[in-house]
């Protein structure tokens, strides 16, 4: 697919859910880029997860802007506020913007659906609307929209791995079904008002300062305090985890991409319009991955030398909402911007447990 290249000096770039773990990185990483650029992060701070995190987060983001040759904004804002987001949308313009706020999480959809119809729909529907309005009058707007998908939207597929071309029609729980309906809206908005848009299927996101209910932070809470672990699908589930720094290059090389706006023979724009899988396209089992996990705690010292991991493991059954494995399919991602993420699950949790010893003063 051709695209439009965009620099990322002298924009206005917004950041949604940039105190959550991906945008807080990004921000960070563009801080460290962009020259004359402002960026705009915005950020309900809900208690879906400790907010003292949030908070260390958007700490770390502060620094990095004390150095920056460019300049940081943080809106409290949740993006389910429609006249919040219009208001924003209408003093900053800005020229670019990367939605990564939503209800994460699998199994809390099962229990609480209505945070994922308002974050996950009806913010994403605010985004695309102030996108749409951002060329009223003759105004150059939005260049290029890139939002946070899922490898979820996969569902039950048995066919590894996982490709963009796959069907996907069949999500296994409500934030799955919440993440392809982004994938529809998005599309719709793409072809009916010529938006350039870039959706984004995250696998297995980990690394420091990552969230507490993701596999590696809450197993590594567990252990800590001799608390047993529940391996589900009795030990037989694979995930691909992608190190946080990968994703957060991923992004950077597709926001710099814009899908090529270009008219069809009906006369209409042909909609600059794309998905991509961006995952470590190497699948691990959970139970390597616990064994890979606890190594790791015993070199940084936050678990013992002489603690067995064997004594701590419980395998129980699937539940509902998961599925038992996840595959990235990179080929595109590598063909159009030239990427693939290459950081080893040993090293990214050896990451993460240096950061975590440090951040809990273990």
């Amino acid at each position: 697919m051709t695209k439009t290249n965009i620099s990322m000096n002298n924009q206005t770039i917004l950041i949604t859910g940039c105190a959550g773990f991906i945008g807080a990185n990004l921000a960070t990483y563009l801080l460290d880029k962009c020259q004359n650029s402002t960026i705009i992060g915005v950020d309900n701070l809900n208690n879906y997860y400790d907010k003292e995190l949030k908070e260390y987060r958007l700490e770390l983001i502060k620094n990095k802007e004390r150095v920056s040759l460019s300049k940081y904004l943080f809106i409290k804002l949740d993006i389910s506020d429609k006249e919040g987001i219009q208001n924003l949308f209408e003093e900053y313009h800005p020229s670019i913007i990367i939605n990564l706020a939503a209800q994460a999480g699998v199994r809390y959809s099962i229990k609480n659906p209505d945070a994922y119809i308002s974050s996950n729909i009806l913010g994403f529907y605010n985004i695309l609307e102030c996108c749409r309005h951002s060329y009223d009058g003759g105004q150059p707007g939005v260049k290029h929209l890139v939002y946070a998908s899922s490898s979820s939207v996969y569902g039950g597929n048995t066919k590894v791995p996982f490709s963009e071309d796959d069907l996907v029609d069949h999500p296994v729980s409500l934030y799955a079904a919440t993440k392809k309906s982004n994938e529809l809206l998005a599309h719709s908005y793409s072809k009916l008002y010529n938006i350039p848009c870039t959706g984004l299927r995250f696998f297995t996101v980990y690394g420091p300062a990552g969230r507490p209910d993701m596999a590696y932070f809450s197993f590594t809470e567990k252990l800590r305090t001799c608390q047993k672990i529940n391996i589900f699908n009795n030990g037989n589930c694979k995930r691909d985890f992608t190190y946080i720094n990968d994703i957060v290059e991923g992004v950077m090389r597709v926001v710099q991409g814009a899908p090529n706006r270009f008219t069809g023979s009906d006369n209409l724009p042909v909609p600059p319009y794309a998905i991509y899988n961006i995952g470590n396209s190497n699948p691990e089992n959970l139970m390597d991955f616990v064994h890979i996990l606890s190594e790791e705690l015993k070199k940084t010292k936050i678990l013992p030398d002489k603690f067995n991991i064997e004594d701590y493991i419980e395998l129980v059954p699937m539940q509902p909402g998961d599925v038992p494995v996840t595959y990235a399919d990179t080929s595109n991602l590598e063909h159009d911007y030239g990427f693939k993420p290459t950081t080893d699950l040993r090293t990214g949790l050896r990451e993460f447990a240096e950061w975590y010893k440090k951040y809990y003063n273990i």
